[in-house]
């Protein structure tokens, strides 16, 4: 490959040689290291690689495989793992009942990160969407913990509609790999490109273009003393594992690798931990099988057909985190608190065009000062009157199957067939336990109202700069003169939304006693972020809307406002004024439709939790369940007050 035998070089011509090495030579060089990541392609707008915040959160680097399932029936099949933010596929099996993929993957193990890895297994007969068949969860600490001989184990695949139903198993193997050794390997693979004829031994030269790609600037004489050390019997060449050792070795001590020669990003030479992490994963060959594609958000992305791939190439669509707007506003990402990685949330099509179209441009919104208010509202109480007929009944099944993967039926207290019309299934009860409530205790612990996507500030000036576009909006303009005091203006804002799939029964966050109720009267716009995201509309305030007065001893007062939304035809409230509550209780119900509360505390009343506060900062929603941690009481006990001492009489 130009350069001929190893063995024709020697010291001085290779160090000669460094200044007249056109830079073409390792322009090459880079790109034949970057063409080992061809498979492993970025998302726009998507993280780099996984880096830890401290050294003590290391776990481990986990390499996991997807060996092959056994499913019900023939068809073409396709993996995805999702883990954290990052989701990884395999490639897609011939035709059989028995998928054969030997697929792998590193990841990053953290103690305090993600654990659970899902798995799920998509049939791909369709054009522009795969179908879902099968899941399973698995904790990747718990699987690495156990007691076992075996080098896989099988799992039952869960049926997305019903979690009691098995419909199929896949066979896979985890393990973490021997630090020292992952390094080893990682620099053998990485000097096994610059082994120009491949006879498995390295010249000077060589050793020369492979330091000059790592983007480190080290004197000739430098590199030199490194290949000398390695060069055991002064042959001039050396051999890959003599190298590899050596440099495993020279890159505790002291790096050589400024940058990625895959991707290019800069790596903190005093990060040494991190940078193993980075080309560890970055450069992700395995032991020879396949290596999973990654560079996906979610399993939804991952599994989409050709057609979505045609439009985000031609731009039309795009998948990211974060606000997103026109087209890019097809797709909502949320963070899932309890597995720790990113989900699509699953709306129809045509809907998503329709609010683009409504909420998004000025057109829209002069149709609705139009009289598209009263159409919208006429619509929401027709279809309210519908979802109470006992024809509507026929439409629940068909609504638990397109929401299969987020509809959890073991959780509901009655079967499907105890329901005779569809909004009996919307405002559904869960079983006893289905959702515990954390620190019950304790109230000085606030919890989450609602199955919903999260969203919280620590003022209002935060949820405009990072989440609500509507230039209107303001805690005076969402309580309304009755019930906002002085204390809510700089107070801390968090809003819970609930999308059609969710249990839509709210419940109390915090222990207290309800002082007053106030209806305000409004408008029924959407609450998807495609409408709360937009500059022309103020959905908050603007929309009809239920104010109540939490009175409590260790956050001060609460505003809980309850908002409607298109087709929420009714807000139904379980408690009464005067009544004593506990955090957890339940508050009320919305009817079909999509709603949000507004929980809005006092200004330096309440702690929420670092994880919300910082997903809200990246405008990322998270998928929260009621009853989970949302914070916890910063106001001072009454009397808590320290005593005059001036006063105070010492005794004898």
């Amino acid at each position: 490959m130009g350069h001929g035998s190893s063995k024709e070089d020697d010291y001085s011509s290779s160090s000669s040689s460094d200044a007249d090495t056109k830079p073409s030579r390792i322009s090459r060089l880079k790109q034949r290291l970057r063409l080992h990541r061809h498979r492993h392609h970025r998302t726009r707008g998507s993280s780099s690689q996984q880096k830890l915040n401290a050294a003590e959160d290391f776990a481990g680097i986990a390499l996991l495989t997807l060996i092959n399932a056994e499913m019900k029936f023939k068809d073409k099949w396709l993996a995805c793992v999702s883990f954290g933010e990052q989701t990884f596929r395999t490639n897609i099996s011939d035709q059989t009942d028995k998928p054969n993929w030997n697929c792998e993957r590193k990841l990053l193990l953290e103690r305090n990160g993600p654990r659970v890895a899902r798995i799920s297994v998509f049939e791909t007969n369709r054009l522009s969407k795969n179908n879902l068949i099968g899941y399973c969860d698995i904790n990747l600490l718990d699987y690495l913990a156990r007691d076992s001989d075996s080098d896989c184990e099988a799992f039952d695949l869960l049926d997305p509609v019903s979690s009691d139903v098995v419909v199929g198993r896949i066979c896979l193997s985890c393990n973490v790999e021997d630090p020292i050794e992952t390094e080893k390997n990682f620099a053998r693979r990485i000097l096994s490109i610059v082994d120009y004829n491949e006879d498995g031994m390295l010249s000077m030269s060589e050793f020369s273009d492979l330091i000059n790609a790592f983007g480190n600037n080290v004197a000739a004489s430098k590199k030199e003393e490194l290949f000398k050390a390695a060069d055991k019997n002064g042959d001039s060449v050396v051999s890959m594992d003599e190298l590899a050792a050596l440099l495993a070795l020279q890159q505790e001590k002291e790096p050589i690798m400024n940058c990625c020669p895959v991707c290019g990003e800069i790596v903190e030479v005093s990060d040494k931990l991190n940078t193993v992490i980075h080309l560890t994963l970055c450069f992700d060959e395995g032991t020879g099988n396949q290596v999973m594609t990654g560079g996906f958000l979610t399993e939804n992305q991952a599994s989409y057909g050709w057609m979505f791939k045609l439009s985000e190439w031609a731009h039309f669509s795009s998948y990211d985190v974060g606000l997103n707007s026109g087209s890019s506003a097809s797709h909502i990402l949320v963070f899932d608190r309890k597995t720790k990685r990113l989900v699509e949330e699953l709306i129809d099509a045509k809907i998503v065009l329709s609010m683009r179209a409504i909420y998004q441009s000025k057109i829209g919104l002069g149709l609705m000062d139009k009289g598209a208010k009263e159409i919208l509202q006429s619509i929401s109480e027709r279809q309210g009157r519908q979802m109470n007929s006992v024809e509507s009944a026929k439409d629940i099944l068909k609504f638990v199957e397109f929401f299969k993967d987020q509809i959890n039926m073991a959780e509901v207290k009655y079967p499907l067939d105890h329901f005779k019309t569809f909004n009996e299934f919307f405002v559904r009860e869960l079983k006893p336990g289905a959702r515990p409530i954390a620190s019950l205790e304790h109230d000085d612990v606030a919890v989450c109202a609602a199955d919903s996507r999260l969203m919280a500030f620590k003022s209002v000036q935060d949820s405009l700069r990072l989440w609500i576009k509507g230039r209107k909006f303001s805690i005076q303009g969402l309580l309304g003169k009755e019930t906002c005091s002085s204390a809510f203006i700089d107070g801390t804002l968090v809003i819970f939304r609930l999308a059609p799939q969710d249990y839509h029964r709210f419940h109390f966050p915090v222990s207290g006693t309800v002082e007053q109720f106030v209806n305000i009267p409004g408008s029924l716009y959407t609450v998807n972020p495609i409408a709360v995201n937009s500059k022309y509309c103020n959905v908050f305030t603007e929309n009809k809307r239920v104010v109540s007065i939490i009175s409590t001893a260790e956050f001060g007062k609460v505003a809980f406002v309850a908002i409607g939304a298109t087709m929420v035809g009714s807000i139904t409230f379980v408690k009464k004024e005067g009544d004593v509550v506990k955090k957890g209780d339940e508050f009320g119900y919305f009817s079909f439709g999509g709603s949000t509360v507004i929980c809005v505390f006092e200004k330096d009343a309440i702690k929420v939790d670092d994880d919300l506060l910082a997903n809200s900062g990246r405008s990322l929603e998270t998928l929260v369940s009621v009853g989970m941690t949302l914070g916890v009481s910063t106001k001072k006990p009454a009397g808590a007050e320290l005593p005059n001492l001036e006063s105070c009489v010492l005794g004898d």
